[in-house]
């Protein structure tokens, strides 16, 4: 039996999406302007290796949305609208909810692998030099890991320097508590940080438009010029890809999550594809 919503309506799924992320989007701002919460602490996606992590957040990251400016919400809700509804019309509600919940999932899981990648050799470099200091491997350390409170730093160079060379060993002292402290610094850092969106979701509808209506033809504002859907999805994920890679400066965008959408998304339709399933 094939699903066929009304034409005069919206699909049930794409409908309620739109609606849970909204409502989600003004509780953001009305817990932080009343109340002074951020529920992205809460519900945000965290590096595994940070104090806020919790499993659930790889399923509520995806309904928030930064705020309060209502882009970010606007963009992903504006594409769910458009090329969601279509997939919901040919698989129905049900296929459709798993494919938008399985690629939402797999975006912060690649989100999440990849910033264990980033964390985690500086997490060892702490742990490193609390079991092995020495003024050779301080040097090492600070080549290996980000500044995080510049301040701290100054004065910590300023009181080892003026100690290496008359009192080595209360020099290194000071080398362990400062890395110590850092640890904890850092620690608090990755807090402050949590992946919300759904984006990740929505590059996965976009994956599976591409591969479903691949010679549909779309309409591009900038540049303006008509372009087939699965030339669309390929070069959007090529600058994803570049993006990601080049850890593009300044632009706080979850680059790898896109892939990890797109990427979950094609191995889901080509399950289904080979099941016979559609």
């Amino acid at each position: 039996m094939s699903f066929r919503p009304s034409p005069f309506g919206m699909p049930p799924v794409v409908k309620n999406l739109l609606i849970i992320n909204v409502l989600f989007f003004f509780a953001s701002i009305v817990l932080y302007s009343r109340l002074g919460i951020r529920i992205e602490d809460y519900l945000g996606l965290h590096v595994p290796a940070a104090e806020y992590f919790r499993p659930y957040q790889l399923i509520t990251y995806m309904f928030l949305h930064a705020y309060p400016q209502p882009s970010h919400l606007f963009f992903n809700m504006f594409a769910l609208f458009m090329f969601g509804r279509m997939l919901e019309m040919v698989w129905g509600p049900k296929r459709f909810l798993l494919y938008y919940m399985v690629t939402g999932v797999g975006a912060g899981l690649i989100q999440m692998l990849v910033q264990m990648v980033e964390v985690q050799p500086v997490l060892n470099a702490v742990t490193y030099y609390l079991n092995n200091p020495s003024h050779e491997n301080l040097l090492a350390f600070f080549g290996q890991t980000p500044m995080i409170n510049q301040n701290a730093y100054i004065a910590f160079e300023n009181a080892y320097n003026g100690l290496i060379n008359t009192n080595p060993e209360l020099a290194i002292g000071l080398s362990k508590e400062y890395v110590y402290n850092y640890g904890l610094d850092y620690a608090r850092y990755l807090n402050l940080y949590a992946t919300v969106g759904a984006s990740g979701a929505v590059f996965g509808i976009l994956l599976a438009f591409g591969m479903l209506f691949p010679n549909t033809v779309l309409f591009l504002m900038i540049p303006p010029m008509p372009i087939k859907a699965k030339y669309f999805v390929i070069i959007y994920g090529v600058i994803e890809l570049f993006l990601g890679v080049a850890n593009f400066s300044g632009d706080n965008v979850a680059h790898f999550a896109h892939l990890g959408g797109m990427l979950f998304g094609f191995f889901l339709i080509r399950y289904w594809r080979k099941k016979g399933v559609y």
